[in-house]
C-alpha cells in the first residue's frame, strides 16, 4: 500500500468526523502559544532574576513544568490527537469507531491540561524532576488515555483498508506505549481520598531509575514514535508520493520500538545506579543512532522524483527541516550518553541546546507543517491564506532555533569545561557563581530566540485564522508549489 494522492480518493468525506479534528488543530495552535511565550517568560527570567516577580506562582520553579508540560503535553499532545484522528480515518477508509467518544478524549484532554496547569502554578505536585501532577490529575488523565486507546484500535479494526499503514503503527506504539509508562511511574497513594497529596510509590534509586525509564521513553515514544507516526503520513500527502521505502519503515519501526525502551539509565549516569545498568543505557542509546537516521532518510527521500517543489513549497520546508533537526538530534543524544561525553555534558546547558533542537526543530517544524497541510483541508479553503507568511513564518523560526541551540551549545561547553578546572593545588579555579555569570550573554541571544519563535507562531496563528474565514491574500504563486487543497 502507498499513501494516497488525495484524501477524497478514499471514502466519501461526510463519513469523516472532522468536527474533532478542527477543534484539536485549534487547541494545538493556541496551546502552541502559550507554551513558547511561557518559555519566553522563563527564559528572561534567568537572564533577569527580577522578572520572578517575587510571587510563588510566578517563580521559575513552577512556570519551568508547566511550560514543559505545555510544549509537550499541551501543543503535542493535541497536534497529535488532531493528526492521528485525521490520518487514522483516511487510512482506514471510515470514521471514527465513535465521535462521542472522540469528543470525550478531547474535552478530557483540555481539562486534563487545566488541571495539571493550575497544579504547577500553585505548586501542588507530587514534587518529581519532571513535577508530575498529583493523583487526582493523573487518575483523569488515565480514564481519558484508556478511552482514546479503545477508540483508536475500534476505528482500526471496523477499517474498510485491509492494510494497516505504518503512520498508525507508530500512532498505535505511542499511544500504548504512553499509558504504560503513565501508570509505573505516577503510581502513587493518596494521603486520603479528600486530600489533594499523596505518597509516591517508588524511592530512592529505583524511583530515579523509573522517573528516566519514563521520561526518556516519553521522549522516545510521544515525541519521537507519535511525530514520526504524523511524519510517515503528512510528508508523503504534501510531496504526492509514496514513501521511499515501505520495508523500511517497518524495519524502522520495529527497531526503534524494541531500542528505546532500554535507554533511559543514560540520564543517570555517574549515580548510584548499578554501573551495568548505566552501561546497559549507554549501548542502546548508541544503537538507537541506526534506527533514527534510518526513518530520518526514508522521510527525506520521500521526496525522490519531486525535489524541485523544495524551490516553491515552504510547507516542505518545515517538514524536511524537522528532519533535518530528527537526523541532528538523534545523532547527538547517542553521543552524549556515551560516559565521557556526558561527563561533561550533563547538567549543564549543553543539554538544554539539545532537548529544544529536537523539540523545537523536530516536534514543533513537523507539526507546524501538519498545521499548514490540514487547515486548508478542514475549513474548506482552497489554499491557505497567504503563502508569503508561510516563508517568513518558516525564516523567522529557524533563525530563533539557531541562535537558541548554538547558544546552550557553547553555553553548555563553557559551563562543563569551567566546572572541571583546577589549579595546581587541586582546588577548583570558579566558583558556581562565576559559572553563572559567564553564561549571561548566552542567555540573552536564548531569549531572543525564543522571542522569534515565539514570533514565527503568532504570524501563523494570523495566517491559519485568515484561512479559515476564507480569506485569500493576492499573490504570486508557482503552480507547481503544493499548497493547495486536495
Amino acid at each position: 500500500m502507498t499513501v494516497f494522492a488525495a484524501d477524497n480518493t478514499l471514502a466519501p468525506k461526510d463519513e469523516y468526523q472532522d468536527g474533532v479534528v478542527r477543534a484539536a488543530t485549534i487547541a494545538t495552535v493556541f496551546w502552541g502559544i502559550v507554551g513558547f511565550s511561557v518559555g519566553l517568560l522563563i527564559a528572561l527570567q534567568l537572564a533577569f532574576p527580577a522578572l520572578n516577580f517575587d510571587l510563588p506562582w510566578t517563580s521559575f520553579g513552577r512556570l519551568r513544568p508547566l511550560h514543559t508540560s505545555a510544549v509537550i503535553f499541551a501543543f503535542g499532545g493535541n497536534a497529535l490527537l488532531a493528526t492521528s484522528f485525521y490520518s487514522l480515518m483516511r487510512t482506514c477508509r471510515t470514521g471514527l469507531a465513535s465521535e462521542k467518544a472522540a469528543w470525550f478524549v478531547f474535552w478530557g484532554y483540555q481539562l486534563f491540561i487545566v488541571m495539571a496547569a493550575l497544579g504547577y502554578v500553585l505548586g501542588i505536585t507530587q514534587g518529581k524532576e519532571y513535577a508530575e501532577p498529583e493523583w487526582y490529575v493523573d487518575l483523569w488523565l488515565t480514564i481519558v488515555w484508556v478511552v482514546y486507546l479503545v477508540l483508536y484500535i475500534a476505528t482500526l479494526k471496523q477499517r474498510k483498508e485491509p492494510h494497516i499503514y505504518v503512520s498508525n503503527w507508530f500512532y498505535l506504539a505511542f499511544i500504548a506505549t504512553v499509558a504504560v509508562l503513565h501508570l509505573v511511574n505516577n503510581a502513587a497513594v493518596p494521603v486520603e481520598i479528600t486530600s489533594a497529596k499523596s505518597y509516591i510509590v517508588h524511592a530512592g534509586v529505583q524511583d530515579a531509575l523509573i522517573q528516566w525509564w519514563y521520561a526518556h521513553n516519553a521522549v522516545g515514544f510521544f515525541l519521537t514514535a507519535g511525530f514520526l507516526g504524523m511524519m510517515y503520513y503528512f510528508v508523503p500527502k504534501q510531496t504526492g508520493r509514496p514513501v521511499y521505502s515501505y520495508r523500511l519503515s517497518i524495519v524502522h519501526f520495529w527497531s526503534l520500538i524494541f531500542l528505546y525502551i532500554w535507554a533511559g539509565p543514560h540520564h543517570l549516569l555517574y549515580t548510584a545506579l548499578p554501573d551495568w545498568v548505566q552501561t546497559l543505557g549507554m549501548t542502546f542509546s548508541i544503537m538507537l543512532w541506526m534506527p533514527s537516521w534510518g526513518g530520518m532518510i526514508n522521510g527525506v527521500m520521500t521526496l525522490s522524483g519531486v525535489w524541485h517543489k523544495l524551490r516553491t513549497d515552504p510547507i516542505l520546508w518545515f517538514m524536511i527541516s524537522a528532519l533535518a533537526f530528527y537526523g541532528m538530534s538523534t545523532f547527538e543524544g547517542p553521543m552524549m550518553s556515551i560516559k565521557a561525553v556526558n561527563a561533561l555534558s550533563h547538567y549543564t546547558d549543553w543539554t538544554i541546546g539539545h532537548v529544544h533542537s529536537g523539540a523545537l526543530g523536530w516536534v514543533g517544524f513537523i507539526s507546524f507543517g501538519a498545521i499548514y497541510y490540514l487547515v486548508p483541508r478542514l475549513w474548506g479553503a482552497k489554499r491557505m491564506y497567504s503563502v508569503a507568511l508561510i516563508r517568513w513564518h518558516f525564516w523567522i523560526a529557524t533563525i530563533g532555533i539557531v541562535l537558541y541551540i548554538v547558544a546552550m551549545w557553547v553555553s553548555g561547553i563553557m559551563e562543563g569545561l569551567m566546572w572541571r578546572e583546577y589549579d595546581e593545588l587541586g582546588f577548583l579555579v570558579y566558583s558556581f557563581i562565576e559559572t553563572v555569570e559567564a553564561k549571561h550573554p548566552y542567555y540573552l541571544i536564548r531569549a531572543l530566540g525564543g522571542l522569534l519563535y515565539v514570533l514565527g507562531s503568532l504570524i501563523m496563528a494570523y495566517n491559519l485564522i485568515m484561512t479559515a474565514k476564507g480569506k485569500e491574500r493576492n499573490e504570486s504563486i508557482p503552480e507547481d508549489a503544493m499548497i493547495k487543497a486536495a
